[in-house]
C-alpha cells in the first residue's frame, strides 16, 4: 500500500462537490456527496439542535446522506423549540436549492451559544453558495474557511491510497476548532467540527468500525481548554465512486488524515504560540496512556510554564498532572521518567526526569523552550501501552480572546 498527499481536501473524493462564503463572522458551507454516513458527536448533557437534528437524521435514513450544511457566527445551541425548527429549516432549504430528499441532509453549527440563527442570512448565503459548488480544489477550502470562528487558518487534507492491485482511494476532510476544545465525542451521544469524505467501498460495518477507533485516537485526544462544546460533530461519509480497500489499510489511511486534522486544531489553540504533543508511554493500559497524556496538555499550569518557557516548573506539573488522574492505576514515582524535544527532530532528547530523579534544567532545556513545537515524552515504567495527546500553551492572548 502506498499512501500519498493530494491537494483538493473534501473535493479530491469522487462524488464530492463543494462550496462556502462568509460575510464577517457570519459563514455557510455547503458540501454535496451522496453515499453511507456515520457520525460521532458530543457527550455534551446539552446537545446543540443541529447535533441532535443530524443524529436523528442519520438513525431516521439508515446512515444514507445527499449534503450537509454548516454554518458559522451561530451555534443554535441552547435555543429551544424555535432552534429545533431552524434547523429543520436549514436542511429543507438545502434539500429544495438541490432538489434533493430534505431527510438525506446533516445540519451544523458553530458560534456562541444563546441566539437564534439568522434565518434570511442563511437563505440568502445559500443561494449564493449552490450556484457555485464545484468538485474543484477551490470548493473544499471556501468550505473550510466559511465554517471558521476564532481559527487563525482554514483545516483541510487529502490523501490518495494506492492498494497496488490498480485501485485507488481518496480520503479528504476538513474541519474547524480552536476554542472550547476538549472533545468526547461518541457513537450515542468555538466548537470542533469535522467533515470527512472518502470514495472507498466499503460496508457500513467497516466504515463504523474504522471510524470510531480513529476518531478516539485523533479528535478526542486533542485539549485546547479542556472546555467541551455543545456543538462538537464529525461524520464520515463513503460515496463508493473509488477502489476497494481491505480494511486495515482503509483504518491507516482514515487514522492519517484524522491525527493530521486533530493537530492541525491544537497547532490553532485560541491564543497558542506553542505546540504541544504529549506522548505517555510504560502505562499499565491504554486507557491509563490516554487519561495521562491528555491531562498533561490540559493542565493550565502546564501550558503557562510551557508559554513561559520553564521546564523546571513544566516537569513538577507535569508530575502533579498525572498524580490526578483519577482514573489512572497507581503509579510509582520512582519509575517514571520525562524527556523533551523542541522541533528541531534531528536533536537528541533531552533527560528531564530520570527514575523519578530531577536532571539539570538549565542551558539546554531552556533553550529547547523557546521552540514552537514542544515533545514531552513521559515513561511511567509500568506496563507496554502507549497513548498521544495534542494541545498548546496558555497565552494572555487567549484570556483576552475568551473576555469578549
Amino acid at each position: 500500500m502506498k499512501i500519498e498527499t493530494v491537494r483538493g481536501g473534501l473535493c479530491a473524493v469522487k462524488g464530492v462537490r463543494a462550496y462556502g462564503t462568509k460575510e464577517g463572522h457570519n459563514g455557510l458551507a455547503l458540501i454535496e456527496g451522496k453515499g453511507q454516513a456515520v457520525g460521532m458527536y458530543t457527550a455534551s448533557k446539552i446537545k446543540a439542535a443541529p447535533v441532535l437534528f443530524t443524529k436523528r437524521q442519520l438513525e431516521g435514513s439508515g446512515g444514507q446522506i445527499q449534503a450537509i450544511i454548516a454554518n458559522s457566527g451561530c451555534a443554535n445551541s441552547f435555543t429551544g423549540e424555535q432552534g429545533t425548527r431552524n434547523a429543520e429549516k436549514m436542511a429543507e432549504l438545502a434539500a429544495t436549492s438541490l432538489g434533493t430528499n430534505e431527510e438525506e441532509i446533516e445540519v451544523a453549527s458553530t458560534g456562541p451559544i444563546g441566539k437564534q440563527l439568522d434565518m434570511e442570512l442563511i437563505e440568502r448565503q445559500l443561494g449564493d453558495v449552490v450556484t457555485e459548488l464545484t468538485a474543484e480544489a477551490a470548493g473544499s477550502t471556501t468550505a473550510a474557511k466559511a465554517i471558521l470562528t476564532t481559527d487563525t487558518f482554514y483545516k483541510e487534507r487529502a490523501i490518495r491510497i494506492d492498494t497496488g492491485d490498480e485501485e485507488r482511494v481518496v480520503i479528504g476532510g476538513i474541519a474547524k476548532g480552536s476554542g472550547m476544545i476538549y472533545p468526547h465525542l461518541a457513537t450515542a451521544t468555538a466548537t470542533m467540527l469535522s467533515f470527512i469524505y472518502t470514495d472507498a467501498r466499503l460496508s457500513e460495518e467497516i466504515l463504523r468500525a474504522s471510524f470510531e477507533d480513529d476518531v478516539a485516537n485523533s479528535f478526542n485526544m486533542v485539549v485546547v481548554d479542556g472546555d467541551m462544546s455543545t456543538n462538537d460533530l464529525v461524520l464520515l461519509v463513503s460515496t463508493g465512486q473509488g477502489g476497494a480497500i481491505s480494511e486495515g489499510d482503509f483504518k491507516e489511511g482514515l487514522n492519517l488524515v484524522c491525527k493530521e486534522l486533530a493537530k492541525l486544531i491544537a497547532r490553532d489553540g485560541e491564543g497558542a504560540t506553542k505546540f504541544i504533543e504529549a506522548r505517555v508511554k510504560g502505562a499499565a493500559s491504554v486507557a491509563d496512556a490516554k487519561e495521562a497524556a491528555k491531562s498533561i496538555v490540559r493542565s493550565p499550569l502546564v501550558k503557562s510554564a510551557i508559554f513561559g518557557e520553564r521546564p523546571d516548573y513544566m516537569c513538577g506539573r507535569i508530575i502533579a498532572a498525572i498524580g490526578s488522574c483519577a482514573t489512572v492505576s497507581d503509579v510509582d514515582p520512582g519509575r517514571i521518567s520525562i524527556g523533551l524535544k523542541g522541533e528541531d527532530k534531528d536533536k537528541d532528547k533531552v533527560s528531564a526526569v530520570k527514575n523519578g530523579e530531577f536532571m539539570d534544567l538549565s542551558g539546554v532545556a531552556r533553550e529547547l523552550m523557546r521552540d514552537k513545537e514542544i515533545f514531552i515524552e513521559v515513561d511511567l515504567g509500568l506496563g507496554e501501552s502507549e497513548a498521544t495527546a495534542w494541545g498548546c500553551d496558555l497565552s494572555y492572548d487567549y484570556v483576552k480572546i475568551n473576555s469578549g
